[in-house]
C-alpha cells in the first residue's frame, strides 16, 4: 500500500492527525527533501527506510514503491503542502495503477492557506472578490496559453501565484498588462508557517523591488488583490436580517 501524504505548509504541527499516524506506521518514506520539514521524519519508526526524492527520478521513486510492495511493506510518499497542487502525483498514481499497487491520498495544508494565516487574510471578501486563482508563471515548465498571467489577471480576482519569485519584474509587467493597476495591493510571503517565515505588503508595481530589498529569491508565494487592503461589506450569513434554515431573521427596524 502507498499513502500519498500532504506534509503541510511547513510547521511540523500542521501535519494532519491522519498524516502523522501514517508516517508513524510507514515502513518506507519517500519525502520531497527540498521542501518538506525534515522534523516530520522524527515521527517515523526506527527501522523505517527513508528516501529523499529531490535526488530521484520518477522511475526511481516508483521502483522503491514497487520493491516495498513486493515485500509487503507500507510506503508513505510525503509531499509538501497539499499534493494536489503542483505535487506531480497523477503520474505516480498512473504508474502504480499499471503495477496494480494500491494507494490512497491524505490531504495536507497548502502553502496558500499558510500564507493567508501569515497575513490574517481572507481571500474571499464580499463585494471585493469571491474567487481565488491559484497559478504560476511559465518557466522551464510551460503554462498553457489559455492560462497566461494576462488572461487570468483580467478577472481582477484574488490571485495566489506559486513558483514565480525569481520572475517578479516579468510578473508585474504581465499583471499590469492584464488589467491590474500598479498600486493594486500585493504581498510576498516567504516560507509560510516555517520558523523563519517572512511577509511583506507591497503593490503590483513594487513586487520586484520589495523582493530584492529583502533578499527574497525563492520559496515564496505572491498574493495579488484588493482583499489585502480594502473596505468590504459584512457577510450576509451572520447579519441579523438574514434568514437561514437555522435562524430566523430579526424584524427590521
Amino acid at each position: 500500500m502507498v499513502h500519498f501524504v500532504g506534509a503541510g505548509s511547513g510547521a511540523v504541527d500542521l501535519i494532519t492527525v491522519r498524516g502523522q499516524r501514517l508516517i508513524q506506521e510507514a515502513d518506507v518514506i519517500i519525502y520531497a527533501g527540498s521542501l518538506v520539514n525534515k522534523e516530520l521524519l522524527e515521527y517515523k519508526k526506527e527501522d523505517c527506510q527513508t528516501h529523499n526524492s529531490a535526488t530521484m527520478t520518477l522511475e526511481q521513486v516508483i521502483e522503491v514503491m514497487k520493491e516495498a510492495d513486493e515485500k509487503g511493506r507500507t510506503t508513505v510518499r510525503l509531499h509538501t503542502g497539499d499534493p494536489s497542487i503542483y505535487g506531480a502525483i497523477r503520474e505516480q498514481m498512473d504508474a502504480l495503477d499499471e503495477l496494480h499497487i494500491e494507494y490512497d491520498y491524505c490531504p495536507g495544508v497548502s502553502s496558500f492557506c499558510g500564507a493567508a494565516s501569515a497575513l490574517n487574510l481572507e481571500y474571499t471578501l464580499p463585494d471585493v472578490s469571491q474567487t481565488v486563482i491559484l497559478t504560476r508563471m511559465g518557466g522551464r515548465t510551460p503554462v498553457p496559453e489559455k492560462e497566461s498571467i494576462e488572461k487570468l489577471a483580467s478577472h481582477q480576482a484574488t490571485m495566489v501565484i506559486f513558483l514565480s519569485t525569481g520572475m517578479l519584474k516579468e510578473l508585474s509587467r504581465r499583471l499590469i498588462e492584464g488589467g491590474y493597476a500598479k498600486d493594486t495591493p500585493a504581498a510576498i510571503v516567504y516560507k509560510a508557517t516555517w520558523p523563519d517565515e517572512k511577509k511583506f505588503i507591497c503593490t503590483v508595481g513594487t513586487l520586484a523591488q520589495t523582493a530584492e530589498e529583502n533578499k527574497i529569491t525563492k520559496t515564496a508565494l505572491i498574493i495579488i488583490g484588493d482583499v489585502i487592503d480594502s473596505e468590504y461589506r459584512r457577510s450576509d450569513l451572520y447579519h441579523p436580517n438574514f434568514e437561514t434554515e437555522f435562524r430566523k431573521a430579526e424584524e427590521k427596524a
